[in-house]
């Protein structure tokens, strides 16, 4: 811990300085000045933790010093010595924030008692930003849930904006801009199943989540969808510049994994919260050509972009790739049943905008995705179930047929996902037992079981939440909790060899996490005050 000394008079300043052993008592005296003018910019550049300091000096006297000092480095301990005794000068560095107000001449002996109390509080407010930090970064799986909740009411525009706003500030989320913008995208390895785990993909949303802090972008974790990206600025052109700079961040840090695939989709700058919405529409048109591409990109959501430019039905001028059942199949295998209102229409535009006008190519189209769905349920999901057959009547309108379309491929990825529901629930048995078996481990974590049961974090921390009803961390919380209490009950154990026998090395965290989770501390509880518990 570092010590600065601010004094004035030569000989008392050597005193301070030489009378006492700063390194036996566990200091270093880092620098010393002759008036606050000089130490100001020392201190700025060495950050000492305990400033001691004269209150008459010339130049700049010790409470204008501390004034400056605590405005910017309000962590740094300050003692004022003097030798008047100024019921006024105390006021004021009480106001400021000094520590404690000595008189001179003090001994070295004094003077020590002060800093190590001052050293016992800088440690243990350091302690408490520790504890603080880790049950933030453990509790961050049920914040971005939240965020993820925060995404969906601005995307559907079904709350207004002050209980949006509301929700956002007890996030942290700055929405304060003139314009919004919004970029989907999903990262996945050809080295693995969709819902695999993936090292690589664990790395590149991390460093993802990096480029959005640098970029003033909020990062929304969709899950198993991918990702969302909200981009603020003043104006459209600064906008503009800020999701370009951040999209060849990202491509840039996809390019080290060559055995990565990505595809991401933007929106179109809005100025309204309550037009998200739209700019989200077009960033998942976008986005849904994810399905219809073996390439890599970003794509941009405008009519130029997505869109043919004729209207009339040119049998020549239509594209064969999008009338392929492996574009439907690899959607079936991979998309949200929530996006397939987005595929059949990139799909069908895809082939050309007059396409399904003609009559001919709407019920060869229909057909074809009828029976790739049927391929699917049969081969893949061996289910004996078919979709619903098109009928005429649903064939002779345009309108009809695209619902249609989305009903079949709808249903198709939702049975998909129904039948993997069997696999989830034998994976989260899995992780329980995991848990039961290892929750004495200070290092147990989501992506520790994810890797053990191969799922990707993503993936696991959903269907964790879907099968039991509550987030992974809080799951593993109670348990220890729950253990906690029984050995707080039938045993004469300490309580920093109970946090450990229950997965806590450290005892200040554990004390914390309890009265956090119960309402009262470790001993409030085995003395009987359960008044709160559960």
């Amino acid at each position: 811990m570092k010590v600065f000394l601010v004094e004035d008079e030569f000989v008392v300043r050597e005193g301070i300085k030489n009378n006492v052993d700063w390194e036996a008592h566990g200091y270093e005296f880092c620098g010393e000045a002759g008036d606050g003018e000089v130490a100001y910019p020392m201190i700025q550049k060495l950050q000492p933790d305990i400033v001691i300091t004269d209150i008459k000096m010339p130049f700049m006297d010790g409470l204008t010093l501390s004034r400056m000092v605590k405005e910017q480095f309000p962590w740094i301990e300050i003692i004022l010595l003097t030798g008047y005794e100024d019921f006024q000068f105390a006021q004021e560095a009480i106001k400021i924030g000094v520590s404690c107000y000595l008189s001179k001449p003090i001994s070295g002996e004094n003077l020590i008692k002060e800093v190590d109390s001052l050293a016992e509080k800088i440690n243990e407010k350091q302690r408490e930003r520790e504890v603080k930090k880790r049950y933030e970064e453990e509790m961050k799986e049920r914040t971005e849930y939240e965020k993820q909740e925060l995404f969906n009411d601005l995307i559907s525009g079904n709350k207004g904006l002050s209980e949006i706003l509301e929700s956002a500030k007890k996030l942290d989320v700055d929405l304060t801009a003139i314009r919004f913008n919004v970029i989907l995208f999903k990262v996945w390895s050809t080295r693995h199943d969709a819902y695999e785990y993936s090292q690589s993909v664990v790395e590149i949303e991390k460093g993802v989540r990096d480029i959005a802090d640098k970029m003033s972008a909020v990062f929304f974790d969709l899950g198993v969808e991918g990702a969302a990206l909200l981009f603020r600025g003043d104006d459209d052109e600064s906008l503009d510049k800020n999701i370009e700079e951040s999209i060849n961040m990202m491509k840039s840090l996809f390019d080290d994994y060559h055995h990565i695939r990505y595809f991401g989709g933007v929106g179109q700058s809005v100025g309204r919260i309550s037009d998200i919405p739209v700019c989200f529409t077009w960033a998942s048109r976008a986005f849904a050509h994810m399905y219809l591409t073996e390439d890599n990109g970003f794509l941009i959501g405008s009519e130029e972009q997505l869109q043919p430019g004729k209207n009339d039905v040119v049998l020549s001028e239509i594209d064969p790739r999008h009338i392929d059942r492996k574009l439907i199949k690899e959607f079936l295998r991979r998309g949200d049943p929530s996006e397939t209102e987005f595929f059949v229409e990139e799909f069908i535009n895809g082939m050309g905008k007059g396409a399904i006008r003609s009559t001919l190519l709407r019920q060869y189209i229909a057909m074809d995705v009828y029976f790739c769905v049927v391929d699917f349920l049969e081969n893949e999901l061996s289910k004996d179930e078919r979709p619903e057959n098109p009928t005429p009547e649903v064939l002779a309108d345009e309108g009809r047929t695209r619902q249609y379309i989305v009903r079949i491929i709808s249903r198709g990825a939702t049975l998909r996902d129904d039948d993997s529901k069997g696999h989830y629930h034998d994976a989260v048995n899995l992780v329980m037992s995991y848990i039961e078996e290892h929750y004495t481990e200070d290092d147990l974590s989501l992506n520790k079981l994810a890797a053990h049961v191969n799922f990707s974090p993503n993936h696991l921390s959903a269907v964790f939440r879907q099968q039991t009803g509550q987030p992974f961390i809080k799951y593993l919380t109670d348990y220890r909790m729950n253990a906690a209490k029984d050995l707080l009950r039938t045993t004469s154990k300490k309580s920093n060899e109970i946090g450990l026998l229950v997965g806590y090395k450290d005892p200040h965290y554990f004390s914390y996490l309890f009265k956090k989770t119960q309402g009262i501390t470790p001993t409030q509880y085995r003395g009987g005050n359960r008044s709160e518990e559960g």
